[in-house]
């Protein structure tokens, strides 16, 4: 696995809870954009961490921008009395990466949930995913995040811009370039942990659908799906009360 980096922390709920989540959030996103999971979370008595990839806020940059990196530094990333997680739960990248983790290495976390996770992008989906994050980066005015997503919360309108601007363009194409295939198919079918994948509502946008999500499910017993309806790939941020809804079941 790479050498890993230190990953910054945000952190939600008291530190002396006895569940403890770990939030890894998407391609060209930030930890700061997983608050309203991390604020739900420590509501329902969780301490809840998010973190900034490598690459991304204000977190190391590196050369590697592999899948397999940014999973050396999840496996690196462990509550404060070095065990295991009660659950990380990861949205886009972060659920592929924490699906690497997780399957690599058996003791950093007890359950996964996955947001609409990049478990397979093929060339259509890279494609998509390319031409949003040049869209994102050529036109990082608020007006244009609050224009293409209006129903967002407010907050995530923000900080959406300020994820944006302190992710490493050069990163987040590399990411793209570094992972070529980008499949992580055989490290699913090997998680031994209880996986929950929340997926976007395919009638609107979602990359965990269809034949892919049939063969993920088919290969391990462990992982099961639920569907946000009406909510594209950004799930938490579509429809964050019917996510988080389904979140605290998963996590129950």
């Amino acid at each position: 696995m790479p050498a890993p980096v230190t990953l910054p922390r945000l952190t939600w709920g008291d530190p002396s809870a006895s569940r403890h989540a770990l939030l890894v959030h998407g391609l060209g996103s930030s930890g700061a954009l997983m608050w309203r999971l991390g604020d739900a979370l420590a509501a329902a008595s969780w301490h809840a961490t998010a973190v900034d990839l490598r690459g991304h806020g204000d977190a190391p940059r590196t050369l590697d921008y592999s899948v397999a990196g940014y999973a050396a530094d999840l496996v690196a990333t462990r509550p404060a009395d070095g065990g295991a997680w009660d659950a990380v739960i990861g949205h886009s990248l972060g659920g592929a990466a924490g699906t690497v983790a997780a399957a690599d290495d058996r003791t950093w976390t007890r359950r996964l949930v996955l947001l609409d996770p990049a478990i397979h992008v093929d060339e259509r989906d890279a494609g998509i995913v390319r031409r949003s994050q040049e869209r994102a980066f050529a036109d990082n005015r608020l007006a244009t995040v609050q224009q293409e997503h209006p129903h967002w919360h407010p907050q995530d309108q923000e900080l959406k811009v300020d994820a944006v601007r302190r992710a490493s363009a050069w990163a987040v194409e590399q990411t793209s370039v570094q992972n070529r295939p980008w499949d992580v198919r055989p490290h699913a079918a090997r998680l031994t942990v209880p996986t929950q994948v929340i997926g976007g509502d395919p009638a609107v946008s979602s990359i965990f659908t269809g034949a892919l999500a049939d063969e993920v499910l088919a290969s391990n017993p462990r992982i099961s799906l639920s569907v946000v309806a009406g909510a594209g790939h950004s799930v938490h941020r579509d429809r964050p009360e019917e996510s988080i809804r389904q979140l605290l079941e998963a996590l129950a």
